[in-house]
């Protein structure tokens, strides 16, 4: 594909094959991606990745913090009032996406066994933690969104798909302790790896605005 299908064409992905990637496919994607633009070269970025029973230990652990609410924000992603336009736009694709899985929008228990499977990796067979040092401020933020970006582009041109997943974040102190993610590092981002499957939430294509509604052209 050209680098214009890979961009356009990436979406994200919420049900992998179990198919196994190897290491050094991940390895390469990493390398290439560091080639991403930072302030003064500064690399701020950090990646842990996991697979095997490091994975399921997480998936297990994360879910015992729900199971004893132990929820423990990162960071705060969003306003705790989100205001238009960006209020439709999340609710959109939430609904399509609960459509997508048969689920109808008052079926709250349904609703919030799918969102559960973000800490299942969407059975991706690998895992990515994006973290940086966490005086750094809002420039390196700004590098570590082009970073994660390369590496979502560049998995595609492995044959791999990918789903960014700042959900993990929600259980922030869980994730520094099974993964001995020190507190000086702050997570950015999880995101899952691997060979998409055929299933329904996969054709989900979410929405753009027109460029006129977000560009302005001055000369």
């Amino acid at each position: 594909m050209n680098v214009t299908q890979a961009i356009t064409e990436r979406h994200s992905i919420r049900r992998f094959l179990s198919k196994d990637v190897p290491s050094d496919t991940i390895k390469k994607i990493l390398a290439d991606a560091s080639r991403a633009p930072s302030g003064t070269n500064t690399q701020p970025w950090k990646v842990t990745c996991v697979a095997g029973g490091k994975k399921q230990q997480l998936s297990r652990a994360i879910s015992d913090a729900i199971k004893n609410d132990q929820a423990n924000l990162e960071y705060q992603y969003m306003p705790s009032k989100l205001r238009e336009p960006y209020l439709s736009r999340k609710r959109k694709v939430g609904y399509t996406l609960y459509e997508l899985y048969g689920i109808a929008r008052d079926d709250y228990p349904a609703r919030k066994q799918a969102m559960l499977r973000n800490f299942e990796f969407f059975g991706a067979p690998v895992g990515l933690f994006f973290r940086m040092d966490r005086d750094l401020l809002y420039g390196s933020w700004l590098d570590m969104g082009m970073f994660m970006q390369n590496v979502m582009i560049l998995a595609r041109a492995h044959g791999l798909e990918s789903c960014p997943q700042q959900a993990w974040c929600e259980f922030g102190s869980t994730v520094h302790k099974v993964l001995d993610i020190p507190e000086d590092e702050i997570i950015i981002s999880g995101m899952s790896v691997g060979y998409a499957a055929k299933a329904p939430e996969n054709t989900l294509i979410s929405e753009r605005a027109d460029v006129d509604e977000f560009a302005i052209f001055l000369e």
